[in-house]
């Protein structure tokens, strides 16, 4: 089974997609306004996905996933992820307002999506755990509203990891904002992924020229990878083989 990874797919569909009719969607926040990569971002996003994941694959999705306020509002945008080839397993990123009681959003994810908080999933000895994660302390305007939800995340992907069990050989996490702030300093986070073993994390957040501040591709023993969507050219990245190709 193959591994990619990618976020920010800022969804917003007012109708059900029937590809290949693209000329049928309709948004209700067109994504171009922020730069012309952007257009129709949806459509490269949906051909790109089939041309490189097979139905056997597993896709991470750190977060983003819909603009929809109530998950009523993000039914069209959720279907549209099952027409999508592979295993989706996502967590919530800053902009999923509709996530909001767990069982809920389980119940209305698409037969091929799973959905992670305070847990993890296991395939075969690769361990899939993550939390959306917040800005961190050195960020600019961190504050003490920021502080709070940043320890309240520390403990969910402290849950996260610890629900993993010895069978697990590789753990991989999922988090939507970058684990340190954009000068990299060490902080709880990190140390939180030292103590747990994690091989390789995969978050989004970052667009356009926010990207260079990316954490470097290995740091601390632990493999980062920044999986927007923009800055992939909307092509699910591959992480890793688990049969170790």
């Amino acid at each position: 089974m193959k591994i990619f990874a990618i976020g920010d797919l800022h969804l917003s569909f007012s109708c059900a997609v029937e590809p290949p009719h693209w000329e049928e969607a309709r948004t209700y926040k067109p994504m171009d306004i922020f730069g012309t990569e952007w257009r129709l971002h949806y459509r490269k996003l949906y051909e790109n996905w089939h041309r490189v994941v097979g139905e056997q694959d597993l896709v991470l999705l750190p977060g983003d996933i819909s603009w929809a306020m109530k998950l009523a509002e993000a039914t069209c945008d959720l279907d549209f992820i099952g027409l999508f080839p592979g295993l989706i397993v996502a967590v919530a990123g800053n902009h999923d307002f509709w996530w909001q009681s767990l069982a809920r959003v389980r119940a209305a994810l698409s037969p091929n999506m799973r959905a992670i908080q305070n847990d993890h999933l296991l395939f075969g000895d690769t361990a899939i755990c993550g939390s959306r994660g917040w800005f961190s302390p050195g960020d600019e305007n961190f504050g003490e509203s920021d502080l709070k939800i940043y320890r309240r995340e520390l403990v969910r992907m402290e849950n996260s990891l610890k629900s993993v069990g010895p069978a697990a050989k590789n753990i991989i996490v999922m988090t939507h904002f970058m684990p340190t702030n954009v000068r990299h300093e060490e902080n709880e986070m990190v140390e939180i992924l030292q103590r747990y073993s994690v091989d390789t994390v995969v978050y989004g957040h970052l667009h356009g020229a926010a990207s260079r501040q990316q954490l470097p591709q290995e740091a601390w023993g632990i493999r980062f990878r920044l999986v927007s969507a923009d800055f992939l050219d909307f092509t699910p990245a591959f992480i890793m083989d688990t049969n170790g190709r």
